[in-house]
């Protein structure tokens, strides 16, 4: 089995905006009651537009993952964003870490954080956070083993949906 992981380009768009649908349905869809919602919310945020224009951006970096050529995972990480939660100024966001499903087993995740983890202090920042739901008890514990820490909650609404979310935080 052949993994590949490097940033990814304008050219990868398509397939990080067909990873974060899938990986989004995958983790969270049995918790939308309207499938219209989940829907909208897949058009605003995981349009192959979007994502161009996101990968574009200088204060964006993106990496994904291939194995045996195929796209299973990407990662995005956010340059100085700065968060209520925390005091810092040189501070940056781990913004996603998706993985499809099936290819959990490989710890792709953990090696797509470490590449996040390293640019990020390559860049001089002092603090990475995230956002992560209260409910993805794999995502939290993840976070929990590599060394964040709860820093705040707050809450995020999708359609009729109201979600929690923990934001949690690292020193680099």
């Amino acid at each position: 089995m052949q993994v590949e992981t490097r940033l990814a380009t304008v050219s990868d768009a398509q397939f990080i905006a067909l990873l974060g649908r899938v990986t989004f349905a995958e983790t969270f869809g049995h918790l939308f009651r309207d499938p219209e919602d989940l829907k909208e919310y897949f058009n605003r945020t995981f349009s192959v537009a979007k994502i161009e224009k996101s990968i574009s951006q200088s204060t964006n970096k993106f990496w994904i993952t291939f194995v045996d050529k195929l796209p299973v995972a990407y990662a995005k990480l956010k340059l100085d964003s700065p968060s209520d939660f925390i005091k810092q100024a040189k501070v940056c966001q781990l913004q996603k870490i998706y993985v499809l499903r099936d290819f959990l087993s490989l710890k792709i995740g953990y090696q797509l954080q470490t590449l996040l983890l390293e640019e990020a202090t390559a860049g001089g920042f002092e603090k990475i956070w995230l956002s992560v739901l209260v409910e993805n008890e794999r995502a939290v514990s993840f976070y929990k083993k590599n060394n964040f820490v709860e820093v705040g909650k707050h809450d995020f609404q999708i359609g009729k949906e109201h979600f929690n979310f923990l934001a949690m935080a690292r020193d680099l």
